[in-house]
């Protein structure tokens, strides 16, 4: 059965329990034996545990592995933009076409 992760787990928990789902009713779990009671959901289908980000670490899920590869996706896309030639070469076209447009628009009648 699925642990979740969210930033706004309160938000989560209603969410499920408006869809008909019990949560933090203090029923055993089934599967999720690790599940904090007050996080543990219980639909007929089966169990979900909601948990916040201060929480991600109690989850037993997701391995240390499976998160240092979610922090190397996020420090991927976080990195700057091309830098070195490319880049000024890049620069570089982008200033001369506006040069052209401005002495264009400059020089009409």
């Amino acid at each position: 059965m699925p642990e979740q992760l969210t930033k706004h787990p309160e938000a989560t928990l209603q969410i499920l329990q408006s869809g008909g789902a019990q949560c933090g009713t203090g029923a055993p779990p089934q599967t999720l034996k690790d599940c904090p009671p007050q996080r543990l959901c219980t639909l007929p289908g089966g169990e979900i545990c909601v948990y916040g980000l201060p929480q991600a670490a109690r989850m037993t899920e997701i391995s240390a592995t499976d998160w240092r590869a979610v922090i190397g996706q996020a420090d991927a896309a976080a990195s700057p933009p091309t830098t070195g030639p490319a880049m000024a070469l890049a620069s570089g076209i982008g200033l001369v076409l506006i040069g052209v447009a401005i002495g264009y628009y400059l020089r009409r009648p």
